[in-house]
């Protein structure tokens, strides 16, 4: 009768330890718990502020538009880019053609 009082005690101890970790464990997934909903609370607050910014800055906080307007600036960009440098090679060939005469006056 002994041994089984021990045996029953050492079962006892094991299921406390046992219950000890899961204690430790639930309480560590419910401190994780609130910081993963703090975060998600702040993402969420910079989502709503970054949309009021875009519908402010763009008239709209649409991917799918902003991804539209975004092209549609590039390709502006890119004919702005295109027309400067066509002006800047005409400014230069200009230059060159008054250099020449200059240099055939002296």
């Amino acid at each position: 009768m002994n041994n089984n009082v021990q045996a029953g005690n050492r079962r006892d101890q094991d299921l406390e330890k046992e219950l000890a970790g899961l204690k430790n464990e639930f309480d560590r997934l419910r401190l994780e718990r609130a910081r993963t909903e703090e975060g998600l609370a702040n993402i969420q607050r910079q989502l709503q502020e970054l949309e009021e910014q875009a519908r402010e800055s763009y008239g709209t906080s649409d991917p799918d538009k902003l991804e539209a307007l975004l092209a549609e600036k590039r390709a502006e960009n890119e004919e702005l880019v295109s027309r400067y440098g066509k002006h800047i090679e005409a400014v230069c060939r200009k230059l060159d053609q008054i250099e020449h005469r200059l240099e055939g006056e002296q």
